[in-house]
């Protein structure tokens, strides 16, 4: 029998800053990478929605991982970024925008140098975490983005393919 040695298959993440952590999503998941705009309130929204902005033409709802996290409000600066992301909530894909204080870069990281979130003293909620890498001694925190938010947190913003109507008639209900 002759013995095959087998390739790591690495996965690319994005990473990104909420004040001093750094954070990465897969990379799969990231459609674009947007420089903060206007963005338009939405009445009884929870705190940490900020509103929606306009992607060519389809309405995308903008979130404060800050906020989401327990931590002070993201403040804009010239590194602040719109990170659009694609989340499956339900069953369904559904576009996001999150605010993020710098984008990095993306990284490979090797499946073995990903460890289980702690079980015990976390900072974040471990459902939110699909595991914590290092990279250059820096430890980077994996999101489950799938996880991070509910479909009835996002409900106040029009899903893709409703009218107006179908979701003011959802939103009143």
């Amino acid at each position: 029998m002759s013995e095959q040695k087998s390739k790591t298959v690495l996965h690319h993440y994005l990473t990104f800053k909420l004040g001093e952590e750094m954070f990465a999503i897969d990379v799969s998941q990231v459609r674009e990478i947007l420089d903060v705009t206007t963005i338009t309130k939405v009445p009884r929204a929870p705190e940490f929605m900020r509103g929606v902005i306009n992607v060519r033409g389809s309405v995308v709802p903008v979130v404060d991982l800050r906020l989401k996290f327990g931590l002070s409000a993201s403040e804009r600066t010239k590194d602040t970024r719109i990170v659009v992301m694609e989340i499956t909530l339900d069953g369904s894909l559904s576009i996001i925008g999150t605010l993020a204080d710098a984008v990095h870069n993306v990284m490979d990281i090797d499946p073995t140098a990903i460890e289980p979130p702690p079980k015990v003293g976390a900072r974040w909620n471990t459902a939110f975490i699909r595991g914590i890498g290092k990279h250059n001694d820096e430890f980077i925190i994996i999101l489950n983005v799938d996880r991070i938010f509910s479909a009835e947190e996002l409900a106040l913003v029009r899903p893709e393919g409703t009218t107006v109507e179908e979701n003011r008639a959802q939103t009143a209900a």
